[in-house]
């Protein structure tokens, strides 16, 4: 099955359905990429915090070695830590990463979040550390992030989590422009304006979660907990029995048909199919797109203060 691509302003395509590796299990983080390949994904969306990155390395490279696919078919993203926000620290961390990954370069490489940490060696256990704000501007970082893309290190290079007035500020000094964006985006997070602006400069949107709440009830967020679940609205249901299709399918086919990129998981076989076919094969009609984006309650789940953390970046 071939998947729809968007074009990155590096010149590069980029799948509009990938597997996110976010909360995959260490012990079943390789099987778990080895069959998504073999089910036809062939973006693989990791980050240095998801702690599986050695794990996703040996999914892909099994792959390959059993002729599943070549490393150019594949689009394989990660993501910089807070920790290694400094200059000096981007290439040593990225270089170890795709150490993990057993990977010559990212397809894209992405600043994970707009927050600088103090530098925490990462061969140790960073278990029980307090948070310590670093000194590292985003200017600092980009620059760095600059030269990963000019070494080979990185294909394109992109932001997460990033507001519009970061953004803005990032295009005055930006020698490459970020390729892509990544950020929450569901029904009830719409994030219109954001997702606006960013297309107008030429940055291509990847979202996350993109069954709002599921993700996060069992993190005990309490938002998450008090938000009814996308998955079981019977709105949602009614729109899927329409076409024909899962409640699944119907939320990211309202993202892709909008050409936001998309990310789910899922260890089922069936699902996994599902959730590929979402890049095409079917539309949402106008009056699916605008109930669907009646749902907005601007309600963020992935945000550090619902962790007890007092980093208020969305405010």
């Amino acid at each position: 099955m071939s998947t729809p691509t968007v074009k990155l302003s590096s010149g590069h395509a980029m799948p509009l359905v990938g597997f996110g590796l976010w909360k995959v299990n260490n012990d079943t983080c390789a099987d778990q990429v080895y069959n998504a390949i073999k089910a036809g994904y062939r973006l693989f969306d990791g980050a240095c915090d998801y702690g599986n990155e050695k794990e996703c390395g040996e999914g892909v490279a099994r792959a390959i070695k059993d002729g599943l696919v070549k490393r150019s078919d594949l689009f394989i993203t990660s993501k910089l830590w807070n920790s290694f926000h400094d200059a000096d620290k981007v290439e040593p961390i990225c270089k170890k990463q795709l150490a993990d990954w057993q990977l010559d370069y990212f397809d894209l490489y992405l600043i994970h979040f707009p927050i600088a940490l103090t530098y925490v060696d990462p061969w140790e256990n960073e278990g029980g550390k307090d948070i310590t704000f670093g000194t590292a501007t985003i200017q600092e970082t980009w620059q760095a992030f600059e030269k990963l893309q000019e070494a080979g290190l990185a294909k394109s290079i992109g932001i997460s989590n990033f507001s519009v007035q970061l953004i803005m500020d990032l295009l005055r000094y930006a020698k490459i422009k970020p390729a892509a964006l990544q950020i929450e985006h569901h029904p009830y997070l719409q994030q219109a304006g954001l997702i606006k602006f960013a297309k107008e400069q030429g940055i291509a949107i990847t979202a996350y979660s993109s069954f709002g709440p599921a993700s996060f009830i069992e993190l005990d967020v309490k938002e998450a907990q008090g938000a009814g679940p996308l998955l079981e609205s019977n709105d949602i249901k009614k729109i899927a029995e329409k076409h024909g299709k899962t409640p699944a399918q119907i939320l990211l086919r309202w993202s892709t048909q909008r050409d936001i990129a998309v990310i789910p998981k899922s260890n089922d076989p069936t699902r996994l199919a599902q959730n590929l076919d979402v890049g095409s094969g079917f539309e949402l009609d106008k009056g699916d797109l605008e109930y669907i984006g009646g749902l907005d309650r601007h309600l963020r789940f992935n945000d550090p203060v619902n962790y007890g953390m007092n980093i208020p970046i969305f405010v």
